[in-house]
Parts: C-alpha cells; sequence; structure tokens
C-alpha cells in the first residue's frame, strides 16, 4: 500500500494538480486536507475515473477532509467517533482501506498562543487522544494521516529564534503528540530520516520555499505494526512548485510494503 497525506489548501483550486500528480505517484490510499469543499461539491466522479473511491467530510468555505482508496473505502465516519457534540468544524474522517483504519485530520491551527483557537487546538488534540483510547488498541493497524499543524521538535523548523513564542512549536502542542506517541502511534517518517532540514510546509511569501524556511507539519502517525512494514517514507518537494500556484503544502508518502493487510 502506498499511503500518502496531502493538504492541497483548496480542492477546487488545485483539482489539476491534484489530478495529476495521483496519476504519476499512483498512491493507493490518499489523506487530503483543507479540502474547502461542501460535501455536495467534491469532486466524486473525478476520482473514480482514476479508480478511486471516496469520501469527503466538509463544510464549504473553511476545513474540510478526505479519503480517496483504490483498496477499499469502508466504515467510513466523519468527526469524532464519540457521543459527544460534533465538531463544528469539519477536520477528522475515518475509514478502513484494506485492513488498515485511517483517518484524515487537519488539526486546528492555533494562531496565537493566547487565541481562542489555541486553546481549541489542545482540546481538540485531547479528544482524539480519547477517541484512539476508547476505540482503538496500538497492536490494530492504524494510520492516523494530516496536517498536525505541529512541529514535532526543532528538526522540522527552519529557524527555533525566528517561532519562539508561537503556534506550532509551543511546549503544550508538542505534549500533546507526545501523547498521542505514548499512546503507541509512530511518526514514521522519523523511523526513516533524523536530519534536519525536512520541511512539507512553506508559506508563500518571502520566497519561503527557495531559502528553505518550512516546517514539517504533516504527519503520518501508525502504529508498531504498520510502521515495521513501511519501507520507504518521503516527501515529494516538487509537488510544491511549478504552476499553476501549488499548495504551500507538499504530499507525504509511505510505502507499506508487508503485513499491513494482516490486520
Amino acid at each position: 500500500m502506498r499511503l500518502v497525506t496531502w493538504n492541497v489548501n483548496s480542492l477546487k483550486a488545485r483539482l489539476e494538480r491534484v489530478t495529476a500528480w495521483l496519476e504519476m505517484a499512483r498512491p493507493d490510499v490518499v489523506c487530503l486536507q483543507e479540502t474547502k469543499m461542501a460535501d455536495a461539491a467534491f469532486p466524486h466522479l473525478a476520482f473514480e475515473s482514476m479508480g478511486y473511491e471516496s469520501a469527503h467530510h466538509g463544510e464549504g468555505r473553511w476545513n474540510g477532509v478526505a479519503i480517496l482508496s483504490r483498496v477499499g473505502l469502508d466504515d467510513v465516519h466523519p468527526g469524532f467517533e464519540d457521543d459527544d457534540a460534533p465538531d463544528t468544524d469539519a477536520r477528522l474522517l475515518w475509514a478502513t482501506c484494506a485492513g488498515v483504519r485511517v483517518a484524515s485530520a487537519y488539526v486546528p491551527n492555533g494562531r496565537a498562543l493566547d487565541d481562542d483557537h489555541y486553546r481549541y487546538k489542545l482540546e481538540w488534540l485531547a479528544r482524539l487522544q480519547r477517541n484512539l483510547e476508547q476505540h482503538y488498541s496500538p497492536e490494530q493497524h492504524l494510520a492516523v494521516c494530516g496536517d498536525f499543524n505541529i512541529a514535532p521538535d526543532d528538526r522540522d523548523v527552519w529557524s527555533t529564534t525566528a517561532l519562539e513564542g508561537s503556534t506550532h512549536v509551543s511546549q503544550p502542542e508538542r505534549d500533546a503528540l507526545a501523547a498521542l506517541e505514548a499512546w503507541g502511534l509512530v511518526d514514521v517518517f522519523r523511523r526513516h530520516y533524523d536530519a534536519d532540514g525536512l520541511y512539507s510546509w512553506w508559506d508563500y511569501r518571502g520566497g519561503a520555499f527557495h531559502q528553505g524556511r518550512g516546517m514539517r507539519i504533516d504527519l503520518l502517525m501508525v502504529t508498531e505494526v504498520v510502521a515495521a512494514a513501511t519501507a520507504a517514507v518521503l516527501i515529494d518537494r516538487n509537488a510544491r512548485k511549478g504552476k499553476p500556484t501549488p499548495s504551500d503544502h507538499a504530499p507525504v508518502i509511505a510505502d507499506i510494503t508487508q503485513g499491513a493487510d494482516d490486520g
């Protein structure tokens, strides 16, 4: 299975780029974030013509998550799998693909440390943690993929000085991500790479991409049984280049070669 996560920053604006990339990369399961579409507008037929089943959880102008699959798409569930009030934002979608339970997640940005959206971000992450604890086991084949809006450690940012006191790098955010890892999720990219300077997001402004001023905030968080079966992980920086204007995020790809369809 080739598993991908990609924040496309408006699927309507990037559909041509996304479909061209899918033809080139031939992933089996794709988690999309920030589609910025209502469910009725989602281009299911465009993806169906390429061999993908698709599910979407959207609200229109903001947010929106989707899962595309060439290997089955079962037990689809939008949002958190609990009895609490539904999240007002479309940020989470679950489905089972070839025996792997997959979530496409778009974690809130947080905006600023003194903003209500930052508190919402921490509460959202705590609710995701409870969702895992209540419904899943670290022994299962599970992948939570998406734009986490958190750089896991200092290797994942271009400048700790420039980002000091901002979201994405604050200790409470990193602690929430560490709690997910303590439960049993593995940042599978780091299973394969220790180096710094390997980013998945670059601001549109100020030539950030060409100057290497980015962050690694798009993560494939998988249980150990999936991590152990992953042969390769990469960030496709080429998808961040060229015209028409690309997303400010690049796709993150994992090739799972054995064992993941046994669960």
